[in-house]
């Protein structure tokens, strides 16, 4: 279990890497290619949506042939992506650009089963600590993918250019971290496409508010950290400032990892995901008090750990919903919502902080925090009432 979990761990800091690199850079490139400022996030967007559309095929293609080749197969995904996204900077060309990203982005819909195979490798009692101490992998990206994308853009003759030759290097390091993976095979019970009818399982109350808190707590999270470089632009602040207000966000989004699964095990997981919701809503309220340097700091890193307690906490629910023969549906129907929320996201931020602001886009994700607010308390009060009354206990089956 502490092999396979390093090495995921490692996988997703590879993973978080190119992301946040991206993150910091992208929009600016798109910016610059494209005929139009409200087209800067389509990069992104279109990565989202890959990563999206790639969730569903990836699951059943690894309940086939098993995580270490699919982990494998992305990662040629990932290396071909960059490639081709420094060819479409090299070339002043949008539309290279943007196929780079979908690459990228099929490379990233696979490693979202990183926190999945580590639940997997690990006994029920560490499942939560698990997928936390993968999710920790980032913490390395939190300082490596903005810096890198801030040493590196100046290299090639076109700006950024030397920024996406460098991922090709860090993907073909992901292919040789999955080749040393030993996850536990794809037994009979692992490929059997039995068990409950997927309407069956995703009606269950903890499975509902475990993707409804993903897919908002995702959602918002991705909505204002996307916009984030757009807005700090537009208020006339430097890229050497916007690369270390991301690099801190990332750090608020992993670092919480070392111990987001002890707060689970001792509070439960609707008690954790509040909490994220509480530290997303003081983001928010930072948002509309200021626009300087340290606002953008500060609202950005209550903006990453919030994400953390609200996405741990909904995974590791969800992981308690499912049978071994159902976790391919299972998964793969939550990852493809999620991710859908996320490709909405960011194909609407750039549009909106272009033409509505900044504050509109803070406005906007209030009412999505009291959605999930509300469902979790619903959720924690049945989770209550079913410890009390055995009768009541069928609530995670």
């Amino acid at each position: 279990m502490k092999r396979n979990v390093t090495l995921l761990a490692l996988s997703q800091a590879i993973l978080i890497t190119g992301t946040s690199l991206l993150l910091s850079s992208c929009a600016l490139v798109g910016m610059t290619l494209s005929s139009s400022k409200s087209l800067a996030t389509l990069p992104l967007a279109l990565l989202f949506l890959a990563q999206m559309a790639t969730t569903i095929p990836a699951s059943l293609y690894m309940q086939r042939v098993g995580r270490r080749p699919g982990f494998m197969t992305s990662s040629v995904f990932g290396m071909a992506g960059a490639a081709i996204a420094t060819l479409g900077i090299l070339k002043a060309e949008f539309g290279l650009f943007c196929f780079g990203t979908v690459c990228i982005g099929v490379f990233n819909g696979f490693g979202q089963y990183y926190r999945f195979a580590a639940a997997e490798t690990a006994p029920e009692e560490y499942r939560s600590r698990a997928i936390s101490y993968v999710l920790a992998g980032g913490l390395i990206a939190a300082f490596a993918g903005p810096n890198l994308a801030k040493w590196s853009r100046q290299v090639l003759p076109e700006e950024f250019a030397g920024s996406y030759a460098i991922l090709i290097g860090i993907y073909l390091l992901a292919l040789g971290i999955a080749v040393f993976l030993r996850l536990p095979g794809g037994g009979a019970a692992t490929r059997a496409t039995g068990g409950r009818p997927l309407g069956e399982v995703a009606r269950q109350p903890a499975y509902f508010v475990a993707v409804a808190s993903a897919m908002v707590g995702y959602g918002v999270m991705n909505f204002i950290m996307i916009a984030t470089p757009l807005a700090m632009h537009d208020y006339a602040h430097p890229f050497s400032d916007t690369a270390f207000v991301i690099q801190w966000h990332v750090f608020g989004m992993f670092f919480p990892s070392f111990f987001t699964g002890h707060l689970i095990r001792k509070f439960g997981t609707a008690s954790t995901i509040l909490a994220g919701i509480l530290l997303l809503g003081l983001c928010v309220g930072i948002n509309f008090t200021g626009e300087t340097v340290v606002h953008f700091w500060g609202s950005l890193i209550f903006l990453g750990v919030g994400w953390n307690f609200v996405f741990v906490g909904a995974t590791t629910q969800l992981t308690e919903t499912y049978t071994l023969a159902e976790k391919a549906k299972a998964q793969a129907l939550n990852d493809f919502i999620v991710f859908g929320t996320v490709t909405l996201t960011s194909l609407s931020s750039g549009a909106v902080q272009n033409l509505l602001g900044w504050q509109t886009i803070n406005l906007a994700v209030i009412p999505f925090l009291v959605f999930i607010c509300l469902a979790n308390i619903w959720l924690r009060g049945k989770q209550a009432a079913a410890v009390s009354d055995p009768s009541k206990q069928m609530i995670n089956q």
